[in-house]
């Protein structure tokens, strides 16, 4: 190769180019996860002036055709000529990489979002169109740009809505950067309604036209912070003891913690910096999970319920049925990654796990009560773990130590590569003798299950693992369980559930999902299991020895109407409702060839969201599950 490298290949990519050019870099992702994040980063910067004191409303909309617009009644944005830029400070904040309020000058912010000053930039130069008004002293001015462009130099207008002072930014993502733009209001309104908790005393409006009753904003305002949030997470649980709350201002830092104990097998904790939500927690959750497993520890030892350190707790027994919120606000955050997943600040971690070790120690010996509740709790906790622990090794040992012996059920592939192989869990022992016969033997197991799965949300691990149907399928996986999973050794990388297409399938299904997702849920985020989708229907014609298969109803009512539109005759459909009333030729045809079968990919999005539905759907509290028929009985399909 004779490619000259010299100063004509080094490129330069002036203002917002380099955000275009490698939009992942500054935003994490060009699905629909970056849209949101381009938005969040709007709605943070009001937040910002919130945290500050210079903004008490903060309104977000989405209009008919996907624009995007929040404003606030914060102090606006400087229009002033910028020393350094010699253009608008509006044009540089909205222009400029690392420009902005968050770098500790006069009049910025003491706590922001982070340090990077490459947020709403960002979303200038991923939007189609954007403009930013600011009004300043009952003064409106004005600046619009097109994929971060500015149309022209800041200007100012007609105040036509009389606002006083504030920031309004409207925007539409670019399809050209985004395939997808479509905004799901929900996921919108739970972001939403989550900075209204961490904030307190701010008012957020949320109004979506594209909904049919989009005249009715949302109204969303909260005045107890991280216990009104907790409270909000607990409201379906039984909960052991009232909220611990406390929150505390050192030098220039807030740690504000609120806690609450319930009778869940699993926790829920939550951290939050600067109001922005650490899905990975970071320095602030390690010194608060030090602080409360030392604490309760401590404690334990000073009322003679631990008499040896061989008896300590250990932070999974400690967290038990805990829901909790992290919330720190401080001076020059620092996050891993340009989406915040993790805090990083160390002295976060020394400073949060002293002041929730001595205010924690305060309250169990003020509330003997709730102290009593938790000690039962924890060392149940610890019981079940060393239960656990026992249970977990025995698989380990079958898998491993008894000449990895797989289970006897399984009709395994000769293919060992896991990104080729594939493992159909199949319902019933007929079925599984169809599927047995029809699998292409080089790259599909098979494992039968006969009857149903214990429920994985209403019982500890040791007594899932006793229930054999679910043991032989992590034997089978190959990756261990909960706390000893490694989910590089998996067996196969497409786990595929194929149940009957009816209300006994269906619960099925829902009972391997909720063992999955309690105790081998890195499966689930690799992506790696997925529901086979097996034909209801099928069809004959008059004339044809072709067998023609519909998915559901809607498949079926759009075949029906193409044959009598040729003016061909049906002579038959048959339902089915059980794979095993298929031969194994059809069942490979319709169901398990890779070149003609549907199936569906599980995804969680939402792991909170998630984490609430299996609660509701398979927890011990009937309640909300009630509550969750009555509302949604009408859509259901009724299977006579």
């Amino acid at each position: 190769m004779n490619e000259e490298y010299d100063e004509n290949s080094i490129v330069v990519l002036e203002g917002l180019e380099a955000v275009r050019k490698r939009p992942s870099m500054y935003i994490g992702s060009t699905s629909i996860n970056g849209v949101y994040q381009i938005i969040y980063e709007v709605i943070d910067n009001s937040i910002d002036e919130a945290l500050a004191g210079f903004c008490n409303r903060i309104d977000i909309k989405i209009f008919k055709d996907g624009t995007i617009q929040v404003s606030d009644n914060g102090r606006g944005i400087p229009i002033a000529i910028h020393p350094q830029t010699k253009k608008s400070s509006l044009e540089t904040v909205m222009t400029v990489l690392h420009a902005g309020g968050k770098f500790g000058s006069k009049g910025g912010y003491k706590i922001s979002g982070g340090l990077h000053g490459v947020g709403v930039s960002c979303t200038n130069a991923l939007s189609e169109y954007m403009s930013t008004q600011s009004f300043i002293g009952n003064e409106s001015y004005i600046q619009e740009y097109h994929k971060g462009i500015p149309q022209y130099q800041v200007k100012k207008q007609n105040n036509t809505i009389g606002k006083e002072h504030g920031t309004v930014q409207t925007f539409k993502p670019d399809t050209s950067i985004f395939p997808d733009i479509e905004i799901n209001s929900k996921q919108l309104l739970k972001r939403i309604r989550e900075q209204a908790y961490l904030t307190g005393n701010i008012l957020f409006t949320f109004q979506d036209e594209r909904s049919e009753n989009y005249i009715q904003p949302y109204y969303i305002y909260f005045e107890g912070g991280a216990k009104s949030y907790v409270r909000t997470l607990d409201k379906d649980k039984h909960s052991i003891t009232n909220i611990i709350y406390l929150k505390k201002e050192v030098e220039t830092s807030i740690i504000e913690v609120a806690m609450q104990y319930t009778t869940e097998i699993s926790d829920n904790i939550m951290s939050f910096a600067n109001n922005i939500y650490n899905p990975e927690g970071g320095t602030h959750i390690t010194g608060f999970k030090t602080a409360l497993t030392k604490t309760i520890n401590d404690y334990s030892k000073k009322i003679g319920v631990i008499k040896d350190n061989k008896d300590l707790l250990t932070g999974e027994d400690v967290r038990e049925g805990l829901t909790a919120i992290v919330s720190v606000k401080l001076e020059n955050p620092q996050f891993e990654g340009q989406t915040k997943m993790k805090l990083n600040n160390s002295e976060m971690q020394t400073l949060t796990r002293n002041i929730v070790a001595k205010e924690l120690e305060t309250y169990l010996e003020e509330n003997p009560k709730d102290a009593k509740n938790i000690i039962d709790k924890v060392f149940l906790a610890a019981k079940a773990r060393k239960a656990a622990k026992a249970a977990r090794d025995s698989v380990i040992r079958k898998s491993v130590f008894e000449g990895g012996a797989l289970p006897g059920k399984l009709s395994d592939c000769s293919e060992k590569d896991p990104d080729k192989c594939e493992l159909f869990i199949v319902e019933g022992e007929s079925a599984g003798g169809s599927a047995k016969q029809a699998r292409d033997r080089q790259t599909q197991a098979i494992l039968p299950i006969t009857g149903k799965p214990i429920n994985s949300e209403k019982y500890r691990i040791d007594k899932v693992l006793e229930n054999d149907k679910l043991k032989d399928f992590v034997v089978a996986l190959g990756t261990g369980i909960s706390d000893t999973i490694n989910v590089d050794k998996i067996r196969y990388k497409k786990i595929i559930i194929m149940a009957d297409a009816d209300v006994d399938g269906e619960h099925i299904a829902t009972l391997l999902l909720t063992f999955l997702y309690r105790h081998l849920k890195e499966v689930l985020e690799k992506g790696y299991v997925y529901i086979a989708q097996p034909p209801l229907y099928k069809i004959t014609t008059l004339g044809s020895k072709e067998e023609i298969w519909a998915l559901d109803d809607n498949e079926l009512s759009v075949i029906t109407k193409n044959f009598e539109e040729k003016n061909t005759k049906i002579t038959g459909i048959q339902r089915y409702k059980g794979l095993g009333e298929m031969n194994s030729e059809q069942l490979w045809q319709t169901t398990m060839n890779p070149e003609s079968r549907v199936l569906k990919q599980i995804n969680i999005d939402d792991f909170e969201e998630a984490d609430k539905t299996f609660e509701m759907l398979m927890g011990t509290e009937v309640p909300p599950r009630k509550k969750f028929i009555q509302l949604n009985a009408k859509k259901a399909e009724i299977d006579i």
